[in-house]
């Protein structure tokens, strides 16, 4: 022990040379770190067969006709009025219910603001929110059917009463019936996604506020709304997202006509001849590829913007 204090080495506290090199390494650690990315191979597998592989035979098929010769005459479908025509049409119906679902679902997340994560009430509304957002398809079709339909509950209630919804035409199993169906989801969906953003409001923000003279109000207009805007945003652009790519519920409750592009795509791929055109629902697809990319460009774009205060 005298040997080691004379010697300045102390076995406890062992310190390298000067110029000496680094321990290398666990090979233990090191094989972890190896054989993390195998961890990744099931999350891959899903996304080549249920994105990738789906995208390249929308793109291919638009670009090659029925005998796999390369052809333009699929994507100049896309120019034809009556596709315009569907494709406005998935538009003003996304738009609106994005707007309207993203309207209603802030008020929501707003009211709930007050209240505890732990109350009741605001888990009882995550959890809510939670399935309804994904409440969709033939069982949406049929709750709505079963409600305000031609022999629906609310229906015949209100036409004893002598008002007639459907005075003017079952509008329900038009393009206007998607509307209600596709506010039911967009709804729920916004409350899951902007909420985190409103929650992350500092508290000391509005404490700096007050100390400054300011109001509440003055708080939401220039703090509140000015930081929440780019959250909000990309809510709104995923919100529309959402309602354009949506067929399940369109084609249950529409099972006449092809009033929206993925019911037209439905048409183009169990109709022996759709304008003339082989491949015309590939590059339908390829269409709704290019809207649905551009929107969620925009809203990585403005989540990124967004996440720079919420870090």
């Amino acid at each position: 022990m005298a040997v080691d204090t004379i010697a300045g080495h102390d076995p406890g506290h062992a310190t390298n040379p000067a110029g000496a090199e680094p321990p290398a390494p666990s090979r233990r650690g090191g094989a972890r770190g190896g054989w993390a990315w195998i961890g990744l191979l099931p999350f891959t597998a899903y996304l080549a067969v249920f994105l990738l592989l789906p995208t390249i035979l929308a793109i291919g098929s638009s670009l090659f006709d029925g005998d796999g010769a390369f052809t333009l005459d699929n994507l100049a479908a896309l120019g034809d009025p009556v596709i315009l025509r569907t494709f406005w049409n998935s538009t003003w119906v996304s738009l609106l219910t994005a707007v309207v679902g993203a309207v209603v679902g802030a008020l929501v997340c707003y009211a709930l603001l007050g209240v505890a994560e732990t109350h009741p009430v605001r888990t009882s509304v995550d959890a809510a929110s939670g399935v309804f957002a994904q409440f969709g398809g033939v069982m949406l079709a049929f709750m709505w059917i079963a409600t305000i339909g031609l022999n629906g509950i609310v229906r015949v209630l209100l036409q004893d009463l002598g008002i007639d919804i459907f005075a003017n035409g079952p509008w329900l199993y038009e393009l206007p019936g998607l509307i209600l169906p596709y506010i039911y989801f967009q709804i729920p969906l916004m409350v899951i996604t902007f909420m985190p953003a409103l929650a992350a409001l500092k508290p000391q923000w509005s404490e700096a506020n007050l100390a400054l003279g300011g109001t509440r109000a003055s708080f939401w207009t220039r703090i509140g709304i000015p930081v929440l805007a780019p959250s909000f945003l990309a809510s709104l652009l995923l919100l529309f997202a959402n309602a354009f790519s949506s067929y399940a519920t369109a084609a249950a409750l529409a099972s006449q006509g092809s009033q929206i592009v993925p019911l037209q795509i439905r048409a183009a791929l169990t109709s022996e001849t759709v304008l003339g055109r082989e491949n015309l629902a590939g590059a339908l697809a390829f269409g709704m590829i290019v809207v649905v990319g551009v929107v969620m460009w925009l809203y990585s774009l403005v989540q990124r913007r967004a996440a720079r205060w919420q870090s």
